[in-house]
């Protein structure tokens, strides 16, 4: 299969992280080829384009040193196979535009690998906006898979349902759950599952090769529940049961343990035991999310998480009072 065309910038931007990895972080070019998921000649590469384009330089030195050093720490403390922080840019508390750049990115060279024939895929405000920056990258040969309903209580449809988005800009086949993303009861989500062609998505999210998520505070101003995913009351009966974090409707509590609850009972989507077997990928940042990505961190479900500067600095004081 012929070698799909990486444009200039984007080329430039995987030169500038390898050569933080490389000079910055210490690791060897095959290390550096690991992380970016690219071959060691193509590490080598990288890393010489950016000596002779003078990127060593420019992007070595500073802030971006810290973010290396901030990516290290967090990798050391949560077993993470996969770590971006990026600089802030001044955002203010959530950071959509620095976060959405870098997940496009890594969303980007997922679309590229040969080796990830598919990709479940979150919703959320971070998760959109990674989209949001997307660049065309044409995909025709894989499959894409929401991980969880896209539908509020209302019946309306999410505003941050990524999966129609993806496939217009790819070209990938698409699979929607076109169903809520809680059930109003137990009994209610087994009648659904037995509906035709429901079963067959959520089989197809649990075998997605690489699982993309946003990560969920449960705050009064929580995305779930401003798109009226639950009711507020809902919610703070989960806040009541300890609960401070949210990954695809399952609840976390500080140290990371699942929080049963009848409302991820409800929950349209990959149950709390098949957690344990997939493979996330976070996009998530920002001051009113820090204690939720602790938590999910702590869970040790995450092989991989993107975040931010002023994020990944709190992250490394929680854990280091662990």
């Amino acid at each position: 299969m012929a070698s799909k065309r990486i444009s200039t910038a984007d080329s430039d931007n995987m030169a500038v992280r390898a050569a933080w990895l490389h000079y910055a972080g210490g690791y060897t070019q095959t290390e550096v080829a690991k992380k970016l998921g690219v071959s060691s000649l193509k590490a080598h590469r990288l890393i010489t384009r950016a000596n002779k384009g003078g990127m060593v330089k420019v992007y070595i030195e500073g802030e971006l040193t810290e973010c290396v050093s901030l990516e290290n720490q967090l990798s050391s403390l949560y077993d993470l196979d996969y770590c971006e922080v990026v600089p802030d840019l001044d955002e203010g508390d959530l950071p959509l535009k620095a976060l959405g750049v870098a997940g496009a990115q890594y969303l980007k060279r997922m679309l590229e690998n040969n080796d990830v024939p598919s990709i479940g895929v979150g919703h959320g405000r971070t998760l959109a906006a990674c989209v949001r920056y997307l660049p065309k990258c044409p995909a025709v040969d894989k499959s894409i898979v929401s991980l969880l309903g896209g539908f509020s209580k209302k019946f309306s449809a999410n505003p941050h349902d990524v999966i129609h988005w993806l496939a217009e800009r790819t070209g990938a086949d698409a699979f929607v759950m076109p169903v809520p993303f809680f059930a109003n009861t137990i009994d209610n989500k087994a009648v659904i599952l037995e509906q035709y062609g429901i079963s067959e998505v959520l089989e197809l999210a649990r075998n997605t090769s690489v699982k993309i998520v946003g990560i969920g505070s449960i705050d009064t101003d929580a995305s779930i529940v401003a798109n009226v995913m639950v009711e507020n009351a809902e919610l703070e009966a989960v806040r009541k049961a300890g609960a401070v974090g949210e990954l695809l409707g399952h609840f976390f509590n500080s140290d990371g343990e699942i929080v049963k609850t009848d409302l991820s009972d409800r929950t349209m989507g990959l149950s709390s035991s098949e957690l344990n077997s997939s493979k996330f990928f976070a996009v998530a940042g920002g001051a009113s999310k820090i204690r939720a990505i602790s938590a999910i961190l702590k869970s040790r479900l995450l092989h991989g998480l993107i975040t931010d500067e002023r994020t990944a600095r709190a992250l490394v004081d929680l854990g280091g009072d662990t």
